[in-house]
């Protein structure tokens, strides 16, 4: 009979009246048992639920945190890769992340780039070549620092807002910024609103900072991590887009709060859900504890009436009734859960094996393996319609080699129904006989109402795959020359370190560098250059074994890395085959060029066990065979270090010099020959050092160069040279020049016309009166570079005076064409006239030679009158030297130059 058409009186007059009269007695009594029970069990079951789902919600905010700090490391890699990246580069990497799609919740990912102070207008310049003409560095204001963002992508017009923002001006960035560059661990802010953001203050926010250093990895020490930041890449975050999904997958029926700091307090609130009841009643709390980037956030969570809605449990009003219809209450009760539970597994089922995955082709096969159903994701993935699908064995687009463990994984399915079986990677043919790597995972369900078979679900990760493959191939390798790259050549050395010294076997590290590069770059183009560094990676590859690494550390730097070398002889060999293999003439962009190398050696383990120090000790020796005359090598030695120690210390200390404006100036007048009246004065840097005295420029300029320091220093001597010209002119003189020497670094630095604009602009001083002495070296420089150098230089008034002239190899043709107005006669060619017969004619046929470019010509160095009787004699305009003057401190020269005023008028 029909269960629907059972009634109330066909019961009561069945033979099994008896019956239930006597279970409705017992079921009075287990009623009352029952009800207690089951409202324990409902509550208990209810706070079970309500803190696993809690537990849940906390690992999957965790999860999503560090997989986003895994992309913000991949971003830094590809500077430790590239050394710098270019807007485009950082738009398709950003673009190949797809952050919209796996990463949701991510405002942007972005790229803050640390600038000293005399950086920023030459930085806005270049941003604003690169597409972005209103970029500005805000907010304005005088600092040591600057950390602009430059790249932020998507490209939105509300991102591009945040371009140029100095997220260090603000003390919840700084904070972050600091602890995440000190530490070389990512670092989150605390809550803040996004710049992009700031009409939608409601909107809380907070981002996440990843240290870029300069050369790669994360150095040492903190005092070295401070130092080597390039800058951060960041990613901003609106916290309601990252959270909801989350929130609404995990725990869609709680009230979830999360406050910054792990402090209760609205203003540190940056998610709520909003869920709460207005009267505040709920009926289970918790509180954990997050803790990500350096920051607390306490996850709060409550339940809701929604909650407690669905949670509730109808067996206990039921395990109520009345005693006298409980029989047909618990028959009904039973029917309608065993029907709703039917349909429930009916709907659930074919939810599960349709729906499963936007991402995932989903079948239903029978017992032997056959097709049933197929999802209609497998037009879109596979280019298959599910029909067609349908009417093909699933051997025929399997490929063969995986057709056996998919085979497998389907019998393994049988044998363990309900259970998901563990993923199987395959490829699959697509429509367009294309192969596509998915996952397969197989469940059992062929009891279960509605889906009746063997649900395959196959995830296609090919995009996925390509992706990590070409992160590996950016991560590891340089992507000019092929040759692995600073960071995967670190873990051989760390490798071959390790393997010596358990076994005891020697290895060899060479470090390479290609000498005048830069005049290769900087005449013939970088494409040249990026030609000849492919050939050098080629010839190197040729003269190593094939159990040795190659590599490219940047720039025109290489490394070899020779495993198991019995002797330095041998090594000794191989560098010479190395020298012998580059040293050779290419031809580039048309024109002959000449490669030449010098080669550093450390030896593995004798020199050291530490792979930093072999690193180092490998430096110091090439530069120690650049020292030598280049195209050569060198094996370290101990007192390599010891210099390079004491360098280091002078370079420390010049610099330490340099901040606490101990440099001043000394001035050496100048003679017209022919009247021997002061025309102007030499201004000589001198460095007034605390043990040693007052120093000598010859001391300490070519380390001033070397380190960079050049560049500030002469700015100073320039504007302290202005300020005395002043000062004299104030005395009365008034028609006396200041020359002031100027390095090539100075010249070529691009900043220097602005610098000198700058500094006649404050000091008011008159380009007329200024004499600006540039080395004769500079005339080895692109003549078409130097004019364009120069020419404004002439065009302000200033006199252009070429000093050493005479000294070394340079080209006439490039002083023909540049706007020179003096020359200096080197001193070398003064000191021996008119003892030796061969000096003294060149130096004749030098001041001829200026005199038939319409050049005036200067002497220094003169101390003997007969160097001077010689230079009138020849032709030669003006002199100075210390048989007019030595150089005089400013009260001196004041002094001197008063005595020659009262002697030209006694005269």
């Amino acid at each position: 009979m029909n269960t629907h058409d059972l009634t109330l009186r066909q019961l009561l007059a069945s033979r099994n009246a008896r019956l239930a009269w006597l279970l409705l007695a017992a079921a009075i009594v287990l009623t009352v048992i029952a009800w207690q029970f089951s409202i324990r069990l409902v509550e208990d079951r209810t706070e079970a639920r309500f803190q696993a789902q809690s537990q849940q919600l906390k690992t999957s905010i965790e999860e999503r945190l560090l997989n986003y700090e895994q992309v913000l490391a991949g971003s830094a890699g590809l500077f430790a890769i590239a050394g710098s990246v270019s807007r485009q580069q950082w738009y398709e990497y950003i673009h190949n992340v797809d952050i919209d799609r796996y990463y949701p919740g991510i405002q942007g990912i972005g790229y803050v780039k640390r600038v000293t102070e005399s950086e920023v207008a030459g930085h806005t310049a270049s941003v604003r070549e690169t597409g972005v003409p209103d970029y500005l560095v805000t907010p304005p204001g005088e600092r040591p620092f600057y950390y602009p963002v430059v790249y932020l992508e998507p490209a939105s017009e509300h991102n591009r807002t945040a371009l140029g923002y100095d997220a260090f001006s603000d003390a919840k960035h700084r904070d972050a910024m600091v602890r995440s560059r000190d530490y070389g661990v990512p670092a989150v802010t605390a809550r803040v609103v996004l710049v992009q953001e700031a009409l939608q203050e409601d909107q809380a926010g907070f981002l996440m900072y990843y240290p870029v250093y300069q050369g790669g990895g994360v150095p040492a020490t903190r005092a070295e991590r401070r130092m080597m930041l390039a800058g951060f890449v960041f990613s901003a975050f609106r916290t309601n887009n990252l959270l909801d999904g989350i929130v609404g997958l995990i725990a869609p029926f709680l009230d979830v709060r999360i406050y910054d700091g792990g402090v209760v307090d609205r203003d540190n609130l940056i998610y709520g859900s909003n869920l709460g009841s207005l009267d505040n009643v709920f009926s289970f709390t918790t509180s954990q504890t997050l803790t990500h980037g350096g920051r607390d956030w306490l996850l709060q969570t409550r339940t809701t009436p929604a909650f407690d809605y669905l949670a509730a449990d109808p067996r206990p009003p039921i395990v109520l009734g009345t005693g006298l219809v409980i029989s047909f209450l618990l028959f009904v009760v039973v029917l309608a859960v065993t029907r709703s539970q039917l349909l429930a597994r009916v709907s659930a089922g074919r939810y599960r094996a349709i729906t499963e995955g936007a991402a995932n082709v989903t079948l239903i096969m029978d017992e032997k393996g056959s097709p049933l159903y197929a999802s209609p994701s497998s037009l879109d993935i596979l280019g298959y319609q599910p029909n067609e699908i349908q009417a093909l064995a699933l051997q025929d687009f399997v490929h063969e080699e995986d057709w056996p463990r998919l085979r497998q994984g389907f019998k393994s399915a049988l044998l363990a129904p309900g259970k998901q079986m563990p993923a199987i990677a395959v490829r699959v043919r697509d429509a367009f006989d294309l192969w596509r790597d998915m996952e397969g995972t197989y469940t059992a369900m062929l009891t279960v109402p509605g889906v009746n078979g063997v649900v395959l679900s196959l995830h296609d990760f090919t995009q996925l795959k390509a992706a990590q493959s070409q992160l590996h191939e950016l991560a590891f390798y340089d992507p000019l020359t092929r040759l692995a790259n600073r960071r995967l050549f670190r873990d051989r050395l760390d490798k071959a370190v390790s393997h010596s010294r358990r076994s005891g076997e020697s290895a060899a590290l060479m470090l390479l560098d290609l000498d005048g590069f830069k005049q290769i770059n900087d005449t013939l183009g970088h494409d040249a250059g990026d030609e000849l560094l492919c050939k050098v990676a080629t010839w190197l590859r040729s003269c190593v074994r094939a159990e040795d690494s190659v590599a490219r550390l940047g720039g025109d730097e290489f490394v070899v890395l020779l495993s198991r070398i019995n002797s330095t002889n041998a090594v000794a060999r191989i560098a010479e085959t190395i020298l012998s293999r580059l040293c050779q003439r290419v031809r580039l962009s048309g024109h002959e060029v000449g490669v030449t190398v010098s080669v550093g050696i450390t030896m593995i383990p004798s020199d050291s066990e530490d792979p930093g120090a072999l690193m180092k000790f490998a430096d110091l020796a090439m530069y120690r065979a650049k020292e030598s005359g280049r195209n050569t090598y060198q094996f370290f030695t101990p007192d390599m270090n010891i210099r390079a120690a004491r360098h280091l210390l002078q370079q420390e200390e010049l610099a330490r010099a340099l901040e606490e404006e101990s440099f001043l100036l000394h001035y050496q007048p100048k003679f017209d020959l022919a009247s021997e009246n002061v025309v102007g004065v030499e201004a000589l840097l001198r460095w007034q050092h605390p043990e040693k005295g007052v120093l000598p420029a010859q001391q300490f300029i070519d380390l001033a160069d070397e380190t960079g320091l050049i560049v500030r220093l002469g700015e100073l001597a320039l504007r302290q040279a202005c300020i005395q010209i002043q000062a004299l002119e104030r005395a009365g003189f008034r028609d006396l020049k200041m020359a002031v020497n100027l390095s090539a670094r100075q010249v070529l630095d691009p900043g220097f016309l602005d610098m000198l604009r700058q500094v006649i602009t404050e000091t008011g001083v008159l380009p007329e009166v200024l004499e600006l002495e540039m080395p004769v070296a500079l005339l080895n420089e692109d003549p078409q570079l130097l004019h364009t150098l120069l020419e404004p230089l002439n065009d302000l008034g200033i006199c252009l005076l070429l000093d050493d002239f005479g000294a070394g190899a340079w080209s006439l043709a490039a002083l023909q064409q540049l706007p020179f107005n003096v020359i200096k006669v080197d001193q070398r060619l003064i000191r021996d006239v008119p003892y030796s017969a061969s000096v003294t004619d060149v130096a004749s046929a030098v001041i001829a030679l200026a005199q038939k470019l319409h050049l005036t010509v200067v002497a220094e160095g003169i101390e003997t009158p007969h160097q001077l009787s010689f230079l009138k004699a020849a032709g030669c305009t003006q002199g100075q030297g210390n048989l007019f003057s030595y150089p005089l401190d400013e009260d001196a020269l004041i002094g001197f130059l008063v005595r020659q005023h009262e002697r030209s008028l006694i005269s």
